[in-house]
């Protein structure tokens, strides 16, 4: 890449030109998703950058790259990069279609990422305990033993659950950050609310450390898979596996580790004793998902699942039923918006409540700079760090 003045006639001033590859170009256009017809309505001159026919100036260079969620260093380079997701990745379709993570995937993990760098450092140096049951398990763990020493730690009877399926989610979530785990849920990159993700593309992963695991859930999934994926995530952390997942609750899963986390998950959420007590007989299978996913706060693919491996349900009429539940859900999914609702209350479950009281705390000892504490709590201004202070009752 080479950069060129061009000296404007009428301002007598000197316009620095970049002159980049229209691959980069082409190739940032892609990687972002955005539909190219609204990027070039925003730089007029895209189709002449691309045909080489006149180069952007730095400054547009810069404006195109914030646009399509591109890190600018890239298009410097002097052909596309191939980039990877940064942890290992258990999603079913990653061997086959999916080649090229988002932008808001590589974005997320590596927000996470920096949360859990600085949560490490803060442990460390305040002398917090490791979390024990990270690392406590292998795949040859009995499920039902996994599971139940899962909801030993985290206080999750059936009983316990609620009345919707968001008490039980919150109710999963806060027990979990009481047992030290980072749990972020979020349905956007940050706190960008045009940057929406996809639970196609991912619904959560896990990022294990001995000091400061980390769960991410997609938050604009369902709730119900919102609680089987927080379930499956922290069957990683004991299983002691870092991991990318699009958790989905079947089956056919050909990795081990996915298997067993599926398996624990399951049995966790919907105990095998629990179901016998609770199946009736019944003529209506869509009346009778519906009322045991209720009962159990799951998804009916769950109460499915569970069937089918309590011998309930012959193979061929779960795999029959499964499919037209599946694209059922699937629809709900992509209906579902995240408005945003009061940032005071979204933040700190998008960031980790147990994340945001410490970094709060660190800042206001002298420990962390406040430019540190805004950046990785998703703000800039300190009457909103102030105000967030309040609101999680730091004194």
């Amino acid at each position: 890449m080479r950069c060129l003045p061009d000296v404007s006639a009428r301002m007598g001033t000197m316009v620095l030109r970049v002159d980049v590859s229209s691959a980069l170009l082409e190739w940032a256009i892609e990687r972002s998703g955005i539909d190219r017809s609204a990027l070039a309505r925003r730089f007029p001159k895209l189709d002449a950058w691309e045909a080489d026919t006149v180069s952007p100036t730095l400054r547009q260079l810069e404006e195109f790259a914030k646009a399509t969620h591109t890190p600018v260093g890239f298009l410097f380079l002097s052909e596309p990069p191939v980039e990877t997701v940064p942890i290992p990745d258990f999603r079913t379709h990653a061997d086959t279609s999916v080649v090229q993570p988002s932008p808001d995937l590589l974005d997320t993990i590596y927000q996470c990422q920096q949360r859990q760098e600085w949560f490490h450092d803060y442990a460390r140096a305040n002398g917090l305990p490791s979390v024990p049951f990270v690392g406590s398990c292998t795949t040859e763990t009995p499920i039902g033993l996994a599971a139940s020493n899962m909801r030993e730690v985290l206080g999750f009877d059936v009983a316990d659950r609620g009345s919707t399926w968001t008490e039980a989610l919150v109710h999963l979530s806060e027990n979990a950050e009481h047992a030290g785990v980072l749990v972020m849920v979020n349905g956007v990159v940050g706190s960008d609310t045009h940057r929406k993700l996809d639970p196609l593309e991912f619904r959560g992963f896990a990022l294990v450390d001995p000091l400061a695991p980390v769960i991410f859930i997609n938050g604009a999934d369902t709730k119900a898979a919102q609680i089987f994926t927080l379930a499956h995530e922290l069957a990683h952390l004991w299983l002691g596996e870092t991991g990318l997942d699009d958790v989905v609750p079947s089956a056919r899963s050909t990795n081990a580790i996915e298997r067993w986390c599926n398996r624990v998950a399951a049995e966790f959420l919907v105990p095998a004793d629990a179901l016998s007590q609770n199946v009736t007989s019944s003529n209506n299978l869509v009346a009778d998902l519906d009322r045991l996913a209720r009962t159990f706060k799951v998804s009916t693919l769950v109460i499915l699942r569970r069937l089918r491996e309590t011998d309930r349900m012959s193979s061929d009429d779960f795999h029959d039923a499964y499919g037209d539940e599946l694209q059922r859900v699937l629809n709900l999914a992509s209906r579902l918006t995240d408005t945003g609702g009061n940032f005071y209350n979204t933040q700190p479950v998008r960031v980790s409540k147990l994340f945001a009281r410490s970094i709060i705390v660190s800042t206001l000892e002298g420990q962390t700079l406040h430019r540190d504490a805004f950046r990785l709590l998703g703000f800039r201004k300190q009457s909103t760090f102030d105000q967030l202070t309040h609101r999680l009752g730091v004194e």
